[in-house]
């Protein structure tokens, strides 16, 4: 027996037979077309056309999380500057694959040197690039074995295109030897339920029919397990499936502790999934998708019209919404067009919205008309909460909570994201109405490990022991205060982590929907002085792996 190491995604436990995910295709040779220019520019375009309206109808079929994703990728495929960069090769006489190939990897190490945004979709374009060659050769794109029996699927990374349309009564676990807790894979494993470690390294070296147990809440893969390992493993996995039927309660700890859980959304249709997972409301409404897909910002018009679709899901919940969060890393033709040598250090966030205040105040316009509005429903009002992203100084919470005063929005607060303003929690919420921890943006700046470059995955850890120091410095300040600190990273969704953070002072836990109720169950297991103890035990450790195997021992002490 041995035991292979990575970062589980949520508390699931799973067991079979291993099937790997079939190597990429090898790149096309450097060669002359046998075509015309002409004939050649039509194979491909047909090939591009085909892949995108592929990746278009798996994303429709997928629906969620992996739409937008996918209708992204798809957007990739026919992205005119990438046309261009073929059409060059084309016209220079190379053949159909090499063109394709040879641009999408020099575009592709383009995005990676912007990084932010455009890094992670440069992932996205060796998918895509895979897809389109597959089609030129008239052979199968690389995918999703399919040995004819349930299998654990091993893979270097799973491709959003194959994450968002698995057969889930085929694939028992995944297991990827890449990616972290924020990856692709990971966000999507989320929210599909699917048991999941990510970031096991040894995998690599795992073959075709062998056994393995696949433990999300350890962390762990354990190779040719004994027949008593699996039965446990089993047993485990019986308990969770009858934990998950069981009716849905509001968030609180074993001592009637209030703790509510909240579902991140990225757009209003979302709502009505996450109110029957159980959410008590909101706690991060991103409004990226009015914006990214816009050569202009969006009207004030358009842009209530989606929040009063929000708000009327939600009536006398709490619904929390981040002004748009984009700049240099997601670079908008009306906010920010200018080249940045390091974009996660600059122009980002509130900082790009000063820049360009008439953006920021209509959409404070449109959020306190639609509030207006709601309230008028015979449902009546949702609890509208507004926070700025990316707030590093005291003056920046000054400046935006009074701006969104101004507008008659009665509840703003920031996003603690960086350093500073988690050290400046104490200052900062004598002036915010709460603070809400980004815990993937916070993690990036405090290991100084960019969140969408592989090469440092294994640094963009939230269990890391200074990340649990600074967010405990927020909890203190919120407690010292009397304001309100919630958590709306990925953090949140980590059943033990949940606890933990609970422990370090957060008041509110939000999350992908299909998470809550993991969360909800670790929860009731503990009470707040058993959070706080295995939040003490985790703060005391010297790195993530060893705080997580800490939290793990003070909680099976506090359960004992």
């Amino acid at each position: 027996m041995t035991e292979l190491r990575g970062v589980g995604i949520g508390l699931g436990v799973a067991q079979g037979p291993i099937a790997r995910m079939a190597e990429p295709l090898p790149a096309p040779k450097d060669g002359p077309s046998e075509l015309s220019v002409e004939q050649e520019t039509a194979r491909v375009r047909e090939a591009v056309g085909a892949v995108a309206r592929e990746l278009e109808a798996r994303g429709a079929q997928a629906g969620g999380a992996a739409r937008d994703v996918l209708e992204a990728q798809a957007m990739i495929a026919e992205d005119p500057t990438l046309e261009a960069e073929v059409d060059a090769r084309l016209a220079a006489g190379k053949n159909g694959e090499f063109s394709v190939h040879d641009a999408f990897a020099s575009f592709r190490e383009q995005l990676v040197a912007l990084g932010g945004y455009l890094g992670e979709r440069a992932a996205d374009l060796d998918d895509v690039a895979q897809r389109v060659i597959a089609r030129l050769r008239g052979v199968a794109a690389p995918g999703i074995p399919d040995p004819g029996h349930p299998f654990v699927l091993v893979a270097k990374d799973l491709a959003p295109a194959d994450t968002a349309l698995l057969d889930l009564d085929k694939v028992l676990a995944l297991v990827t030897t890449e990616g972290g807790p924020t990856s692709h894979t990971a966000i999507l494993a989320r929210e599909k339920s699917i048991v999941a470690v990510v970031g096991a390294t040894g995998a690599k070296d795992l073959v075709d029919g062998q056994t393995v147990i696949v433990d999300a809440a350890a962390g762990v893969v354990t190779v040719d397990p004994s027949d008593d390992d699996l039965a446990r493993a089993k047993n485990r996995a019986d308990a969770r499936a009858a934990a998950a039927s069981a009716p849905i309660t509001d968030g609180a700890l074993a001592d009637g502790t209030k703790v509510p859980l909240l579902a991140n959304l990225g757009k209003p249709g979302g709502a009505a999934e996450a109110v029957e997972l159980g959410a008590e409301g909101v706690g991060l409404f991103r409004t990226e998708f009015l914006f990214l897909s816009s050569s202009s910002a969006p009207t004030v018009e358009e842009q209530r019209a989606a929040y009063i679709e929000l708000l009327s899901a939600f009536p006398g919940k709490k619904v929390v919404v981040r002004v748009l969060d984009a700049g240099a890393d997601k670079p908008l033709p009306f906010l920010n067009d200018a080249h940045e040598e390091n974009p996660a250090l600059g122009l980002r966030g509130l900082r790009a919205l000063r820049a360009s205040e008439d953006i920021l105040r209509e959409q404070l316009t449109a959020l306190a008309e639609a509030d207006a509005e709601t309230r008028k429903s015979a449902a009546g009002p949702a609890d509208l909460w507004v926070m700025a992203p990316m707030v590093s100084t005291v003056e920046e919470t000054r400046y935006f909570t009074a701006l969104a005063k101004d507008y008659g929005l009665k509840t703003t607060g920031v996003m603690v994201e960086v350093p500073s303003s988690a050290l400046l929690a104490d200052r900062i919420l004598q002036i915010a109405d709460f603070a809400s921890i980004g815990t993937n943006d916070l993690t990036q700046y405090t290991l100084a490990a960019d969140r969408l470059l592989g090469s440092v995955a294994s640094f963009q850890d939230p269990w890391h022991p200074a990340v649990l120091r600074l967010i405990r410095e927020v909890g203190a300040a919120g407690r010292a205060n009397g304001k309100p600190v919630g958590i709306c990273g990925e953090a949140a969704a980590d059943p033990l982590l949940a606890v933990v953070l609970v422990g370090l002072g957060a008041t509110t836990l939000s999350m992908a929907p299909t998470a809550l109720a993991d969360v909800r169950a670790s929860l009731l297991t503990h009470t707040l002085d058993d959070a706080r103890r295995i939040a003490e035990a985790a703060l005391a450790a010297d790195d993530a792996a060893s705080a997580r195997e800490a939290a793990q021992a003070a909680s099976a002490s506090a359960a004992a």
